[in-house]
This record gives C-alpha cells, structure tokens and sequence, in this order.
C-alpha cells in the first residue's frame, strides 16, 4: 500500500503489472496531473482487482489511448473515490478511462467530465470484451468527435463508447 499526501504530482504512473494499492488523502486535494505526456495512470499488464487507485484527481493527461486512465490487456483494477477531469485523446478514444481487451476495471464514486476525445468515448471507451462495472458513476461534460474508417461514419459518445463491450451500470 501506497499513502499519498494532498498535494499535486507532475506524474504518470504505470502499474507495471503489480497489485498494489495507491490511495490519496482526499480527491480533491490529491492530484495526479499528467501534464499532457500521455495516459496519467496505466494498467496495462493484467492486474487484478487488488491494484487499487483510490482518493486522487486524474487530469491533464493527453494520449492517442486513454488520456486519463488505460485499461488494457486484461487488467482489471478497482477504481475508486476519483476525479477523471480535462484528459484528451487522439484517434484513438476513451479520453477519461479507457478499456480495452478483456480489461474489466470496477469504477465506484467516480466523477468523469470536461474530457475531449478526437474519436469516440468523451468520458469512457469500452471495446473488445471489456465489461467495466460502474457504481455511483457521474458523466458528464464530456465530448467526442467521432469520424470515419473506410467509408464507415460513426459518432463520438462524448458521455460513453461501446464497441464489442457491454459495461454494468448498478
């Protein structure tokens, strides 16, 4: 277990695949800022339920994937008590929290908004069998082009994108 004092981090954070717990003193005053370097915080190497991030503000993060939080690769961490604000993301979606390939995070008093996507899924991007589960989810604010490939027009889902994905809203 992580403890992390209020304060505001110039940081981006990859679990690396560990199963650890980070947990901020208040999700207000404890700020992870990703300083539009990329996603701020990535589980992309198939942690489980026991990776928590919990207690932070999640913003300034600017990525093709993910601007805020990126889910891949079969990870499933435990999302809580979080502020996922003013992430952006290129072509490839999912501004606020992005997930994809079997990566089924649970996302619990979470408030996602004013993130801006290029392409789908504003606050959130689901494809590729990636079942999120989101209790006490706030969405909104948030915004999403959309565009084309190969002919095919599709819109953005500013609030939430699924494709191939079906989240669980409780």
């Amino acid at each position: 277990t992580v403890l992390v004092a209020a304060g505001t981090y110039l940081e981006n954070i990859n679990f690396n695949g560990k199963n650890i717990k980070v947990i901020g003193s208040d999700w207000e005053t404890t700020i992870i800022d990703g300083n539009q370097s990329g996603s701020v915080v990535s589980f992309v190497n198939g942690e489980d339920s026991t990776a928590v991030l919990s207690g932070f503000t999640i913003q300034n993060g600017s990525a093709i994937y993910g601007g805020g939080i990126h889910c891949a690769d079969s990870s499933n961490p435990n999302l809580n008590n979080l502020i996922v604000k003013n992430n952006l993301c290129g072509w490839g979606g999912g501004a606020g929290i992005y997930c994809s390939d079997n990566s089924s995070p649970t996302l619990e008093q979470i408030i996602i908004q004013n993130n801006n996507s290029d392409d789908v899924g504003g606050g959130i991007y689901c494809k590729y069998n990636s079942n999120p589960i989101l209790t006490d989810v706030v969405i909104e604010g948030n915004s999403a082009i959309g565009g084309s490939y190969l002919g095919f027009v599709y819109g953005g889902g500013g609030g939430i994108s699924c494709f191939n994905s079906s989240p669980v809203l409780k």
